[in-house]
């Protein structure tokens, strides 16, 4: 089922998008992403149907059939976002990742630049974060997330003040590296430093989903979120060293 890099020449970059009970957002969103990446190359799009059972997926069909860069893989149970991007990841068939939430609030006119951006700077960067101004949300929504952002900061160190944001760009390799676990997609880029790699933060403006209404809860996540943020501080702390290693030939 998954793919090597390497086996579909020419490939810039493959845009991972997961969803679940989306079927509004799906043709608007594909078709930005497209008027986004078409001028720069080859590329893929790969929608992960996190179950959906709201015709999601007989919509991605109908749209396959004139889409041959559109790929669409369809989990028979639900294993929740991270689980979703880690099977777009697995299955990718470019170098660089793109990721963004399936609802429309991230906009894919950013993917071209902090694409760029990534592909212009040193191996040893592995990602381009994208960071919310001027939040689109409720009062309450913003206030919890800068609590809640100024709390992983002080225990992770992780150099970002919107890991909530889906817009990223990052080496595919790096991201198959992380170890994986649910919720991984909040704490990516504390897990790419622990591997010694910088990142770079790329400014986006935040917009309203495109349709439809949010499939996270605060409440629902927030002591999921406290026992997985325990979780990587232990993770990080217990990295073992990595000599450089060089083979001896006689």
């Amino acid at each position: 089922m998954y793919n090597s890099v390497g086996a579909e020449q020419g490939l810039r970059v493959s845009v991972t998008v997961p969803v679940k009970n989306e079927r509004d957002n799906l043709l608007p969103l594909i078709t930005e992403i497209e008027a986004a990446l078409a001028p720069g190359g080859a590329y893929e799009i790969i929608y992960v149907d996190d179950a959906s059972d709201d015709g999601t997926s007989q919509i991605l069909a109908e749209l396959q059939v004139s889409r041959p860069h559109l790929r669409v893989i369809r989990h028979e149970f639900s294993a929740g976002k991270s689980g979703a991007i880690r099977t777009a990841v697995r299955a990718a068939r470019a170098p660089l990742i793109a990721t963004l939430d399936g609802d429309g609030q991230n906009n894919p006119a950013y993917l071209p630049a902090m694409i760029a951006a990534l592909e212009a700077s040193p191996a040893d960067t592995g990602l381009v974060q994208g960071e919310r101004q001027r939040r689109r949300d409720t009062l309450f929504k913003r206030v919890q997330s800068r609590i809640a952002n100024a709390v992983r900061r002080l225990v992770l160190s992780d150099v970002t003040s919107d890991t909530g944001c889906g817009l990223t760009v990052v080496r595919r390799d790096v991201y198959l590296q992380l170890p994986y676990f649910q919720g991984l997609h909040r704490f990516v880029p504390a897990l790419v430093r622990r591997d010694g790699y910088a990142i770079l933060i790329h400014s986006v403006a935040d917009r309203p989903r495109l349709s439809g209404q949010s499939h996270y809860g605060f409440f629902d996540r927030l002591w999921v979120g406290l026992f997985d943020m325990a979780g990587v501080w232990w993770l990080i702390r217990r990295r073992g060293p990595r000599p450089n290693a060089k083979e001896q030939r006689p």
